[in-house]
């Protein structure tokens, strides 16, 4: 069903807003991810396809909404590497290279971070280490830059002593250096509750960095690696009776609270990725790809219209208008759609995680 179901969705994919967003990224990384496994060229021309038309000769991207200077113009800007690599089209290095021009001039936090967006101020969020990391170390990786490897390290090793709740191992959405925001806690900085996606943020951001750095940075390897296991391991505490993991992690007795897809794909794919790339043992392949099953079995429904994956966060964030405050209930009023491109992007990143392990390859 999956197959069908990713051409189906891939026929009819309009981009998810007018300008370069992170949505599409999604999708286009869950393309690059079945093209590996597969060998089918579609998900590669589909790739090409959607950057041909928005990167010019010079390696200007068309939309691209430099002042806002958000993380999140990133994710998107992963796919170039893939671009390069398949065309030799010196307008992919160009654009590739452009984006670190764009780190540059991106505000930081006094601890050195950037600003998850240039509208959070003094913020860190999960989901800007997963928007940025990656890219920049598949950067620092061709061009040598130990300065962009010792920022993600610094990056990772930030968010493990800041956001990390030593109770529960589980960590928090975000976090305010300024104190200024009603959300945040005024001693941690902190956001309130756990939320599923802004974890699986986390624990993808963690994979797709550590298996990105050669051998020169296995110090950072290892450390990302422990950090993802201790992460897997904080989560795997809070799986719920259906084999997946709640919107708000911690908390199965809220009322409306439900197991969200997305995240729980994003946790199948870290584990099996993580797993297959020898960051984690052996044994968490067989857990991740049992809640990649079990969404297949219980959040994939067939209908006259097509096949839908259903139970997925639209969005969640922190402060902003109307103003979100971080809370157990405010995750839980955030609407719940299906085929949302976060969803189905990691959809096709855990089934070709599975099918690349299967097949005993590695990547």
């Amino acid at each position: 069903m999956t197959d069908s179901f990713f051409q189906q969705y891939l026929a009819s994919y309009r981009p998810y807003k007018p300008y370069w967003n992170y949505e599409d990224g999604c999708v286009l990384l869950g393309c690059e991810d079945m093209y590996h496994a597969s060998g089918d060229a579609r998900y590669a021309d589909f790739i090409l396809e959607y950057l041909s038309c928005r990167i010019g000769q010079d390696g200007t991207i068309a939309d691209y909404p430099a002042s806002r200077y958000s993380l999140d113009s990133f994710n998107s800007c992963k796919l170039l590497f893939f671009a390069w690599a398949q065309t030799k089209e010196e307008r992919y290095r160009l654009a590739i290279g452009s984006q670190i021009e764009q780190l540059r001039q991106h505000p930081r936090t006094d601890s050195g971070l950037c600003w998850h967006k240039g509208i959070y101020p003094h913020q860190v969020w999960l989901d800007g280490c997963f928007m940025a990391a990656p890219f920049f170390t598949a950067y620092a990786d061709m061009t040598g830059s130990a300065e962009l490897f010792r920022e993600v390290q610094h990056c990772f090793r930030y968010i493990r002593a800041h956001l990390r709740d030593g109770r529960t191992g589980l960590y928090r959405h975000g976090l305010d250096e300024s104190r200024e925001q009603a959300w945040a806690d005024k001693e941690t900085g902190c956001s309130a509750a756990f939320w599923l996606r802004g974890m699986g943020w986390l624990l993808a951001a963690l994979t797709d960095t550590a298996v990105l750095l050669p051998e020169k940075q296995a110090d950072i390897k290892k450390e990302l690696s422990d950090m993802l296991n201790e992460a897997v391991t904080a989560l795997l505490r809070y799986q719920a009776e259906d084999g997946l993991f709640y919107q708000v992690i911690d908390r199965p007795d809220a009322a409306g609270n439900y197991t969200e897809t997305s995240g729980s794909l994003m946790a199948a794919y870290s584990m099996m990725r993580g797993a297959g790339a020898g960051l984690l043992d052996a044994p968490f392949y067989e857990i991740g790809r049992s809640i990649l099953e079990n969404v297949k079995s219980q959040k994939i429904w067939e209908t006259e219209e097509g096949i839908r994956l259903t139970d997925i966060c639209v969005s969640a964030g922190l402060g902003g208008e109307p103003y979100r405050d971080g809370s157990c209930a405010y995750y839980l009023s955030e609407p719940v759609t299906e085929n949302d491109p976060k969803g189905v992007g990691f959809l096709m990143r855990a089934e070709a995680t599975a099918r690349m392990y299967r097949n005993g390859a590695r990547r």
